[in-house]
């Protein structure tokens, strides 16, 4: 094992780490921070960039590409951070310009690149526009940087439309003077209007300036909603749900001059050597549609999340993997794989719960709601498919985005207190909706202590009395932990993924899946509850212990013939 990293990770340029590769992305492993979440430095109970500066050593040994940092601007957390009050800065409570100068810095020696989250849909309404719009009268400059409409009404005291926003509740806030703001997510995130030209000239500053510091990368908030055509007369909520999406022509999602602005955004991209890469979030209909925000005209590459929305289920995921990997082929691009994110039930927690016929985000929401009694989770089995599924997804040709704490196989922590949450969409959905306040729980890193090692003091979410079995200090010291599994598994994909090619081998069972990469290197995963024959070759890496000649139930093995 020790030979494996240390051949992992080679001497460094820190002004260019893995060199003058303008490819990089298309097979990095990366690691999305939530950095309120990570390690808290000073004692506050909020994680910041010192903290994630001092635990560089750790993200190394892990054996990632790039680091997915979510949202450090300042903002009042309506939504976690991507209610952003000024882009081009950092929120004080999680450090300085300075600090995040030296987390780069320091991620660079390691040989990590840097991926940061940017959120172009919507700014905060504590960002300086929206307070000037607010101050400005109807028809104004500063209202046209959003999108305004007059209610309907005698005096204006009607919505708009009854839209609903993605969070619950109206979609449109009233201000006072018979207009009303557009908000397709929390109140408190007024969307921007991206037929103003001021705003997309904004943006471009935006990316230069973090592009200048030293950033490789951007992960697109939203991708498919900038693009707007409000008609003069607003279609219903029912219009709306009604109305083809397909096709690029929805008023409000994945409209096709959306990547006008992306084409944009590539030319600023391309201002850079290496050029600076680029990943959507695209809740699309289709994989074509998809892959429109990954060409080489625009973002580069975008969010795949079918994996993460599939059961575990051989013939699910064989469908999905070659329908990607052909979609990406004839884009140009590199599909990703991801199965958690900071969006979701985590991964181990949904694989311990009854199917739900697909619908990956919402998997196990009655199990959550309930507090964790109906139905039971199967914590043991949980675990073992979602590494069976990583341990297959890591040998996929594309990128595979991994989200903070799967590698310590944490389970959703479902039974936070109604006072101590803090998604939106809990509090506007009562009763209907969790929140993703269960995979955002500050990560447990020692044994013991306030908050398991995260910080001096309480952390900004509870943490429950499991996380300890859990901590990064006691996997750390098991050969057989969750841990030292993605450990070796890292290790080993950076040496044997070479290539961009995967061709499918007759494993003679519907319920297993078994490839071969050209360079010899082989994955089968056994998705059923019963044993079967383990091939011929070389054992690489394994999700579960062998047995004799045997491939467990919902185990995952590579292989070297």
């Amino acid at each position: 094992m020790t030979d494996i990293l240390d051949a992992r990770w080679p001497a460094v340029d820190s002004a260019n780490p893995g060199g003058a590769d303008a490819t990089w992305w298309r097979q990095a492993a990366v690691y999305q921070i939530y950095p309120r979440s990570f390690a808290d430095s000073n004692g506050d109970g909020i994680g910041d960039l010192p903290g994630i500066t001092a635990k560089v050593p750790y993200l190394r040994r892990l054996g990632i590409d790039a680091v997915w940092l979510s949202p450090f601007y300042p903002s009042a957390l309506a939504d976690g951070g991507y209610d952003v009050d000024d882009y081009r800065d950092v929120d004080p409570k999680l450090g300085t310009l300075q600090d995040f100068d030296a987390m780069v810095t320091a991620l660079h020696e390691a040989g990590i690149k840097l991926i940061v989250d940017i959120v172009p849909n919507h700014t905060s309404d504590r960002h300086e526009w929206f307070k000037a719009a607010l101050a400005a009268p109807k028809g104004s400059a500063e209202r046209d940087r959003y999108i305004f409409r007059d209610g309907l009404g005698d005096n204006g005291e009607q919505p708009p439309a009854d839209w609903q926003s993605i969070f619950g509740g109206p979609a449109w806030e009233p201000v006072g003077d018979g207009q009303w703001y557009m908000h397709h997510f929390a109140t408190e995130q007024p969307d921007l209007n991206w037929k103003n030209q001021e705003v997309r000239s904004d943006f471009l500053k935006t990316l230069r300036f973090w592009s200048d510091r030293g950033v490789d990368g951007f992960r697109v908030d939203v991708a498919h909603g900038c693009a707007k055509e409000l008609p003069e007369v607003l279609p219903s909520q029912a219009e709306l749900d009604a109305m083809e999406n397909a096709d690029g022509t929805h008023p409000l999602w994945d409209r096709d001059e959306v990547h006008e602005i992306y084409a944009q955004w590539r030319e600023v991209f391309n201002e850079y050597d290496p050029p600076r890469t680029a990943v959507a979030e695209a809740w699309v209909p289709t994989p074509q549609r998809r892959h429109r925000y990954a060409s080489a005209e625009g973002l580069g590459q975008a969010f795949n999340f079918d994996l993460l929305e599939a059961d575990f289920e051989a013939d699910q995921f064989r469908e999905i993997i070659s329908s990607n990997l052909g979609q990406a082929k004839e884009a140009g691009s590199s599909t990703t794989w991801v199965f958690s994110n900071h969006d979701v039930v985590r991964h181990a927690t949904r694989y311990g719960l009854p199917p739900r016929g697909g619908a990956g985000t919402k998997q196990g929401t009655d199990w959550l709601l309930s507090g964790g009694t109906v139905p039971q989770l199967d914590a043991e089995t949980g675990l073992r498919r979602a590494r069976a599924a990583t341990l297959l997804m890591l040998a996929l040709p594309g990128s595979a985005y991994l989200y903070q704490g799967e590698e310590l196989g944490l389970n959703e922590v479902a039974d936070i207190p109604e006072a101590e949450r803090q998604d939106p969409s809990f509090f506007r959905n009562p009763g209907k909706d969790i929140g993703r306040d269960g995979c955002r729980v500050p990560l447990p890193w020692t044994s013991a202590g306030p908050s398991f090692g995260f910080s001096d003091t309480t952390s900004h979410l509870p943490q429950p009395a499991w996380f300890g079995d859990y901590s990064v200090e006691r996997e750390d010291a098991d050969p057989t932990s969750t841990l030292a599994f993605y450990r070796q598994a890292l290790a080993l994909r950076g040496t044997l993924q070479t290539d961009e090619e995967l061709e499918w081998i007759d494993a003679g069972s519907t319920d297993v899946l078994h490839y071969r990469r050209p360079n010899g290197w082989e994955s089968v995963t056994n998705f059923s509850t019963r044993s079967r024959p383990l091939p011929e070759g070389e054992v690489l890496a394994a999700s579960s212990p062998l047995g004799d000649g045997t491939l467990p139930a919902e185990t995952t093995v590579w292989l070297k013939r």
